[in-house]
């Protein structure tokens, strides 16, 4: 079956642009001139993928990007001309699971989306991985996609659960940039800064002070992160 594609852009140039290089690497497409046809596109198509510009009329990226999230598990891929660390932040935050900054070559951008696609297709696939983790803070269904922290669930976007699920199945040990790039994005296009924005969303999300130094996903320098697994008294005391 084909994968489909669905470009919200109002600057016409752009998205016929964009519609024209998924089109001939051989992607069925859908598009929306503004967040709100974006939406009644997504109801419709059902894409594979949602690719979205931010500054729109009607409705912004922003705010699609939201309530995309409420209703789909497809993955969003940002294309903006804004390209400051706030709004990438937002980004993230909001549900996207790439920040593009245009312009952008074709290659790359057809790279991105593939990596996009394919990541979840796997993410839905069964794991051979045990279904279920577990700490004395921590659980993870992985079969039913929850999380529970500290007795509360907790919503994580797809890219933070899968960090997490690889962190957590590395617990104790350093998961390097390499491998997290490896696992979460199968592509090389993504920085280590990228990486990090997702870092810094999930510990907003699973950490018991996140104003604090981490306790649970420890940055070691130069090479990765790790999951700390709490201890008992960690755990009473919390």
């Amino acid at each position: 079956m084909t994968d489909k594609v669905l470009v919200v852009d109002d600057e016409q140039p752009v998205r016929d642009l964009l519609l024209t290089w998924l089109e001939e690497a051989g992607y069925e497409t859908c598009f929306g001139t503004n967040g709100l046809e974006g939406l009644q596109a997504l109801y419709e198509h059902r894409p594979d993928l949602v690719i979205a510009d931010i500054m729109m009329p009607e409705m912004d990226g922003f705010e699609f990007c939201r309530q995309v999230r409420q209703v789909s598990k497809a993955p969003i891929m940002i294309l903006s001309g804004l390209g400051q660390e706030v709004e990438k932040i937002k980004g993230f935050d909001l549900g996207a699971d790439d920040y593009v900054v245009k312009p952008v070559g074709m290659d790359e951008f057809l790279a991105r989306a593939a990596a996009l696609i394919r990541r979840t297709r796997w993410s839905d696939s069964p794991q051979v991985n045990e279904d279920r983790y577990q700490d004395s803070e921590i659980t993870i269904q992985r079969e039913r996609h929850e999380v529970w922290v500290r007795g509360e669930r907790v919503d994580l976007t797809p890219i933070e659960f899968k960090l997490l699920g690889l962190l957590t199945e590395w617990a104790g040990k350093t998961c390097s940039i390499d491998e997290i790039r490896k696992r979460v994005w199968e592509s090389p296009h993504y920085s280590a800064e990228v990486v990090r924005w997702h870092i810094a969303s999930l510990r907003n999300k699973i950490e018991a002070d996140p104003n604090q130094s981490p306790q649970r996903i420890v940055t070691v320098w130069g090479v990765g992160y790790r999951y700390e697994v709490p201890d008992a008294s960690e755990a009473e005391s919390s």
